[in-house]
């Protein structure tokens, strides 16, 4: 015992020589300077000071060397007056078994404000727990908001009746919906489903949601009560935002290829055309979370890199209609889903897409090789180095020659122009290079083409219509709300993605009857002058009529054919669709 008491005193004499908090620190350190007469850098070495920050120490001591260093630290009030006035009225309304809101309610109808936070903790003070969940017969009587009808598909009402909806445009799409065969494409992709809301009526109610696009999903809950939301669908409500979010968690991620590719065959039979020519993107979703397996990539709307999905999107050029896209590229990967979207268009049309049309980030040059072994025409631009540039400064004046460029509606129309074959790594063959100036950039543009016939400024000027890519696809990513990530709504992007792509080749089926330079109409426009329409709505036995008011675009309507058409709704028991205008 006695052996250890000089270890233990040394123990002891430690607390005191190494001192842990800040004021004991400081107090040791200015007496070893002041009493101790220990020189300013060995005191702030020893008690772990810079000289710097140890002379201000020195410096404050002596402006104030009254200062009282272990003072005890009173931390904030010892009681709540508020509260304590309060408190018996608390514990009095917990024992009628009203919960902290209602009590709030209580106090403040008294004149005695008191926050739903303070009555919890007077009532743990008090020795409360927790109330039970309460039924809503045991709730006080309060105004409140209406529930609606759970959805349900055997519940549908199709009996006579009439009634006025601020969605009748979505009525549009039923012909196109009654000839696809949506029940046979959700099965064999494996899209889940239950007696109450089979899948194809999921499918609708998303759907419905993605061509409507004045709102975000997140709104659904102000149209719960909207009958004909839920008649477009197929059902007797349209569901809830809980039940929308768990659909897209429940589909396997196998689903979406499998929806996509059924789709695009289907709408093939309806008669959506097929261009010759693709603009290809990549788009990132941003990602507002916390996960730490998801990738930083760059968002140009933001200027910046951050968290997100990356998105990869062909859009028809001629029709402007997204035709293939995946929500699930990682950066190993993003090289080579140009490869798998030509053989994507190879399965299902039986020949290689013949033009492809994008910047110089989408992919690399073995890449641009597999694509000119498959006979595939690109154009891409080429990433400029310094050395590149260097060179392109040397090229003497009559080097270049101008060119003017036809039908393309822009300031600099007449640009110079430098071509020469060259080799690139890993491309077999010579590539045709194609330097633009004068087109109102700051540096020449590098284009890169294995199309040796087509004149110069062809070439420039369809590369000049993929400059519009970014806006057609801003068109899908705004109007169908893909980046609605943030929404109470939390669809699964992949699936999102998927629904984005069938309402895109809605929008253009419809276009396309309507004719007259709708054709190539944006998606936005469509909606504006012919979805973006309230109806009247009236079931009898045999039909369902729905009579628009009188609008602008409705003589196009009808001489496109629509108030001819009554296709029968198999979802609506058969009931012919007739669309009457005006």
């Amino acid at each position: 015992m006695f052996n250890n008491e000089p270890e233990r005193l040394t123990d002891l004499a430690r607390v005191f020589l190494e001192p842990r908090v800040p004021a004991h620190r400081q107090y040791e350190a200015l007496r070893a300077y002041f009493v101790e007469k220990v020189p300013s850098a060995e005191a702030a070495g020893r008690f772990g000071y810079s000289p710097g920050s140890f002379r201000v120490l020195v410096h404050q001591f002596r402006r104030n060397p009254d200062r009282v260093f272990f003072a005890p630290v009173e931390k904030g009030p010892r009681h709540a007056p508020k509260k304590d006035r309060v408190r018996e009225q608390v514990v009095a309304l917990r024992k009628r078994n009203l919960s902290i809101y209602d009590i709030h309610e209580v106090l403040a109808g008294r004149g005695q404000t008191l926050s739903p936070v303070s009555v919890s903790l007077i009532l743990k003070e008090e020795g409360f727990s927790r109330l039970p969940r309460r039924r809503d017969e045991e709730r006080p009587a309060r105004p409140g908001v209406d529930v609606a009808a759970v959805a349900d598909a055997r519940r549908l009402d199709l009996s006579p009746r009439a009634f006025r909806t601020q969605f009748g445009g979505l009525f549009l799409f039923a012909p196109y919906l009654a000839e696809l065969p949506l029940e046979a494409v959700a099965k064999e992709a494996g899209l889940p489903g239950s007696r109450m809301v089979p899948a194809p009526c999921a499918v609708r109610s998303l759907l419905a949601l993605k061509l409507f696009g004045a709102g975000r999903l997140s709104h659904v809950m102000s149209e719960v009560f909207e009958p004909g939301l839920a008649l477009f669908a197929g059902l007797n409500a349209i569901p809830k935002r809980a039940f929308l979010t768990e659909y897209s968690c429940r589909i396997h991620p196998a689903a979406h290829a499998k929806l996509m590719r059924l789709w695009f065959d289907a709408v093939g039979a309806l008669g959506l055309k097929r261009g010759a020519s693709f603009d290809l993107d990549f788009h990132t979703i941003p990602f507002h979370g916390e996960e730490a397996l998801m990738e930083k990539h760059y968002v140009s709307k933001r200027s910046r890199r951050q968290k997100g999905l990356l998105a990869f999107l062909a859009q028809d050029a001629e029709a402007r209609v997204f035709c293939y896209a995946n929500a699930s590229v990682r950066k190993s990967e993003q090289n080579d889903e140009i490869l798998r979207f030509a053989e994507f268009w190879k399965e299902r049309t039986g020949q290689w897409p013949e033009e492809l049309i994008f910047d110089s980030k989408l992919t690399t040059y073995a890449n641009l090789n597999r694509l000119n072994q498959w006979g595939v025409r690109f154009i891409t631009l080429r990433r400029r180095s310094e050395t590149m540039r260097e060179t392109i400064a040397r090229q003497p004046r009559s080097a270049w020659r101008r060119v003017e460029l036809d039908n393309i509606a822009r300031l600099y129309r007449t640009p110079r122009v430098l071509e020469e074959k060259i080799a690139l790594r890993d491309y077999n063959g010579p590539i045709r290079q194609v330097i633009v100036a004068d087109l109102g950039h700051e540096e020449p543009t590098v284009l890169l083409t294995n199309q040796m016939r087509p004149a110069a400024a062809a070439l420039i000027g369809r590369y000049a219509q993929r400059m519009l890519i970014e806006n057609n696809i801003q068109d899908g990513v705004e109007f169908f709300h893909i980046d609605a990530l943030s929404s109470a709504v939390a669809l699964k992007v992949d699936f999102d993605l998927q629904l984005t792509l069938m309402a895109s080749s809605l929008y253009r089926l419809l276009g396309a009857q309507i004719g007259r330079g709708h054709e190539r109409a944006k998606s936005r426009h469509l909606f504006r002058d012919f979805v973006a329409a309230a109806a009247q709505v009236r079931l009898t036995e045999d039909e369902l009529v729905v009579r628009f008011q009188k609008r602008a675009h409705n003589p196009l309507l009808h001489a496109a054919g629509f108030d001819t058409m009554t296709p029968a709704l198999p979802w609506l028991g058969g009931k012919r669709l007739r669309l009457v205008f005006g």
